[in-house]
């Protein structure tokens, strides 16, 4: 399973499956979850081997209509990612968002993940 799947599953029970890369699809009911990859911490051997592991960090933004929800659910994120099987660690601490176009309330938060190749 990719790391990005492993995301899905375990987001998915906290948004009613409402868990997307990158953006969500227009009009998807509130709260909901996407996440992208920004950045992680390559791996690489000075003789050329290919690693069994990689790692990733990925910033999870919540959508809401309201602040105390986003943050909410943030909390609940993060207590999922750094439990296993993830065992993200947190990379700052989570930070609130608005979206003046949409007049949504966010919150976004960085997590590094160690995961199998």
């Amino acid at each position: 399973m990719t790391i990005e799947a492993t995301l899905y599953t375990a987001l998915s029970p906290l948004f009613g499956g409402r868990v997307f890369p990158d953006i969500a699809p227009s009009g998807t009911a509130k709260p909901y979850c996407t996440y992208q990859q920004v950045g992680g911490t390559p791996v690489e051997f000075i003789e050329g081997a290919v690693a069994s592991k990689d790692n990733a960090r990925f910033q999870i933004n919540i959508w809401s209509n309201s602040r105390a929800e986003a943050m909410q659910k943030m909390r609940e994120v993060r207590e999922l990612l750094v439990a296993p099987p993830i065992l993200a660690t947190t990379q700052g601490a989570a930070v609130a968002e608005y979206d003046e176009t949409s007049q949504l309330r966010g919150a976004r938060q960085d997590f590094s993940i160690w995961f199998d190749l």
